[in-house]
């Protein structure tokens, strides 16, 4: 069996934020795309990005401007690598809003075998330089004017994380931002609060990944919400599913390890419970929405869809009990039975328990009636965040231009 991980202590998670934003505020690192040496990769001079490499990095403010870019044809993407999926969003500035022209997604599975053993695996990283060549691949072709690539849970907590990091780097010319916990959980809400449910009050929004999972507590209103307190914890779909043995076959066996999962969750979760009690209580009525594989999955379930439809899906308000009655009936079922299912498949059918273990201890401390369901997270986030970085700079140049009477 192999040892599960305790809450990491070490984070900053669950700190409140003050009033004006968080206590000790991680900046937003926005890499532009850099080429690997001409050793490793042909040139191909009309898909290079115009950026100087040496100015790759540039620091933007946390605090956000509201989003108003003016309409641009650069385009500009954003890369989330995580424990379980990598995924790739290139977009375009329109209006207030963005335009997809191109992504990318792939389950790799980079955290297989992390709880066990601390490390990244051969196997699971040479997936995910399979899938991020893909995304170079497609950066370079778009001709990307910004992009931010980022690296969450398992690069984070595994001891190889950062050689990995610079493997990807010299084998695809991506620069991963392993991100904090904190900064994980801000770009998420910035991706999907758009999409919280109308109402007054705190609401809770949370990102169910492979390898952590993040509640914030948030105050909307303008155009990025207040974050008022946050929790992370090292349980995900494939953090939790690899730590618990799996059942022997039986359904006493499958409720058993379901049990088992709900405790380890629950308890990792008591802090952020114990002091967001107090706000639902005060509360008439309390929102909650979710961004993650598991809740899209749940809701596409819950609508008995034949396949997955993000139409269908995203901001769609489902009662918390149709998505407690899919869970019981799913944490019962053998992976054989569930692989069964639309929308769940061979990918999703063991590790799909695991997030309905972490969901429903996320409906016991916040009982909010409905739940919105989002897909969309940080790489909308980043996006939104790169955009509007892009859009404040160019209105400083034309500040400093018309200054000096150019």
């Amino acid at each position: 069996m192999a040892g599960h991980p305790p809450p990491d202590r070490n984070r900053a998670a669950g700190r409140p934020f003050g009033r004006s934003g968080p206590r000790a505020p991680a900046s937003v690192v926005d890499f532009r795309y850099r080429r690997p040496a001409p050793s490793d990769q042909p040139e191909t001079p009309a898909a290079e990005p115009q950026a100087d490499p040496a100015a790759a990095v540039a620091r933007v403010p946390t605090e956000h401007a509201p989003f108003d870019a003016p309409k641009r044809r650069q385009a500009f993407a954003a890369l989330d690598l995580g424990t379980n999926n990598c995924r790739l969003l290139i977009a375009r500035p329109s209006g207030e809003h963005f335009t997809v022209i191109d992504a990318f997604s792939r389950v790799v599975r980079l955290g297989e075998g992390l709880a066990a053993s601390g490390r990244l695996s051969d196997e699971a990283m040479d997936r995910a330089l399979g899938a991020l060549h893909i995304c170079a691949d497609k950066l370079r072709r778009r001709n990307v004017h910004l992009a931010r690539s980022v690296a969450t849970e398992a690069c984070r907590r595994a001891a190889n994380g950062e050689a990995f990091i610079a493997r990807v780097r010299e084998e695809t010319g991506i620069v991963l931002d392993i991100i904090s916990a904190q900064e994980e959980a801000r770009l998420a809400v910035l991706g999907c609060h758009i999409l919280l449910e109308d109402g007054e009050g705190p609401a809770v929004v949370f990102d169910i990944g492979g390898g952590s999972t993040e509640l914030v507590l948030i105050e909307p209103g303008g155009p990025v919400p207040r974050i008022l307190d946050w929790l992370s914890v090292p349980w995900g779909v494939v953090s939790l599913n690899d730590s618990v043995p799996p059942p022997d076959g039986t359904l006493e066996a499958r409720i058993r390890r379901y049990a088992k999962m709900r405790e380890l969750v629950s308890s990792a979760f008591t802090p952020f419970a114990d002091r967001v009690a107090p706000v639902a209580l005060a509360e008439p009525r309390v929102r909650l929405m979710g961004t993650s594989g598991t809740v899209t999955t749940l809701a596409s379930v819950h609508l008995e869809l034949p396949h997955y439809d993000r139409q269908a899906v995203d901001g769609l308000i489902v009662p918390s009990q149709s998505m407690r009655e899919v869970c019981a009936r799913l944490s019962t079922m053998s992976a054989a039975e569930r692989s069964t299912l639309p929308c769940i498949g061979d990918d999703r059918a063991s590790l799909v328990v695991a997030g309905c273990a972490i969901l429903e201890s996320i409906l016991d401390i916040w009982p909010a009636e409905r739940l919105g369901v989002a897909d969309r997270g940080i790489r909308e986030g980043i996006l939104r965040s790169l955009i509007a970085a892009d859009a404040r700079a160019e209105e400083s140049r034309a500040g400093l231009i018309r200054n000096r009477g150019i």
